[in-house]
């Protein structure tokens, strides 16, 4: 027989208060951490994460900066008008998240239109893909009705991987998938509806772009990317403006869209043939092994447009494009990076890097400045 002793009592009850004390010392580590990056964010700081790094960038200097400048050029009702838009940028929230939770979708084989009410007439977005404004007949709710064609079975497969990835894709800053629809011709993704495209906000007439929006939209990216990477998923085919959305005209919120070409990262090593030719990093060039950091030299080159409203690499015709992203031919010698910070252009050269020595160093690594040693 086994006699339970006062003893038992005694060694159990200080297991028990070793295991609360070790947990509360964790909730406790967990809650500083939390309170250090509130606190660097009320103080106008922003803290871009990415791939493990992280980045923090003194967005209140920097706006103090500006705010000078423009004293000097403008009389102070027009200075008062500026602070005021300024605030913007220390707005530290995420978008919007999709009017829905979020779902696991797969094609069902039945007809949009018994569910939805579709304006064919309203495109939205026709530069990545015939985007019909819909609305759900049973809740009412607003989305947005992606027409794929896909008449063979090949072509069928490469939508439903598609869907496949955005199943596993649950952030405020990649689009979100609501419902799939398959017919003999297309297969229909419904998806929570955007303001527009990146690129319709920075050619808007009406709206000056800053550098300190760049640093808002490439955070966002960042942030964005952080989670894809996590769930072990390569983008592959980041780009401006196809593929990076405004929540709406009036705002500095963005998601990442468009997941066709999206490809999980297997254990065995991965090639690919496919992009848009601005936008390739030299190892889909050159038919090499593609990994995370090939996102992120898509990063740098969507980084260095939205500063200037340049590409880098844009030659002739598309060889001669590729031939200046294999030599890696780039500068910032425009006019355009005139008034650009040394730690925007830095942020650019750790991430346009060839050499595979320190590739894979420097593009993980571009969102932490080295230190010396």
């Amino acid at each position: 027989k086994r006699f339970v002793t006062e003893e038992h009592f005694v060694v159990e009850e200080h297991t028990k208060s070793q295991v609360v004390g070790e947990e509360e010392e964790e909730e406790e580590k967990k809650e500083d951490n939390e309170e250090d990056e509130q606190k660097l964010e009320s103080e106008g700081w922003a803290v871009f994460r990415a791939d493990g790094v992280e980045f923090q960038f003194d967005l209140k200097q920097r706006l103090e900066r500006e705010v000078k400048e423009s004293e000097s050029e403008n009389d102070a009702e027009k200075v008062a008008e500026d602070d005021d838009d300024a605030e913007r940028y220390f707005i530290t929230t995420p978008p919007p998240a999709a009017p829905f939770n979020h779902r696991i979708v797969s094609a069902k084989p039945n007809q949009i239109r018994n569910f939805y009410t579709i304006n064919w007439q309203e495109i939205l977005g026709g530069r990545f893909g015939q985007v019909h404004k819909c609305v759900e007949n049973s809740s009412g709710l607003t989305l947005a009705a992606k027409v794929i064609k896909a008449r063979s079975q090949k072509e069928k497969e490469v939508v439903k991987n598609e869907i496949q990835v955005m199943n596993n894709l649950d952030h405020a800053n990649l689009i979100q998938l609501y419902a799939a629809y398959e017919s003999r011709n297309d297969i229909i993704l419904v998806l929570e509806v955007g303001g527009g495209e990146l690129f319709d906000r920075i050619i808007d007439e009406n709206y000056t772009l800053m550098e300190l929006d760049a640093v808002v939209f490439i955070r966002q990216m960042c942030d964005g990317l952080q989670h894809m990477h996590k769930m072990s998923v390569l983008h592959l085919d980041l780009k401006q403006p196809e593929n990076i959305l405004c929540v709406s005209r009036v705002t500095n919120k963005i998601k990442i869209i468009d997941f066709g070409l999206a490809r999980y990262k297997p254990r065995e090593k991965l090639r690919v043939n496919f992009g848009t030719p601005e936008f390739l990093a030299p190892e889909v060039i050159n038919y090499d092994f593609v990994s995370f950091n090939t996102d992120m030299w898509s990063l740098g080159v969507i980084t260095y447009m939205s500063l200037s409203g340049l590409c880098p690499f844009l030659g002739d015709d598309d060889n001669q494009t590729l031939n200046n992203i294999l030599a890696c031919q780039w500068n910032f010698e425009e006019q355009e990076f005139m008034d650009t910070s040394e730690e925007a252009k830095d942020f650019i050269r750790r991430l346009l890097v060839v050499n595979k020595k320190t590739m894979c160093r420097s593009r993980r690594s571009s969102c932490v400045p080295t230190t010396e040693s």
